[in-house]
């Protein structure tokens, strides 16, 4: 879970911009994306067998 504590002089507006930094950083953004649909197994080895043939590409040819 993301905390940030608000300082006395700090505007509205840094504080967001601040939790939204720090929610990137964690990646908390992109794991709710991958959990929003259930994805079958299968499914998962296949991407991640795609994304693994098009990095060997691009790095070997």
């Amino acid at each position: 879970m993301t905390f940030i504590k608000v300082g006395k002089n700090e505007t509205l507006d840094s504080a967001i911009r601040r939790f939204k930094k720090q929610c990137a950083k964690t990646g908390i953004l992109a794991e709710v994306r991958k959990r929003e649909h259930y994805e079958k197994p299968s499914v998962r080895r296949k991407k991640k067998s795609e994304a693994a043939r098009k990095n060997n590409r691009r790095r070997f040819g």
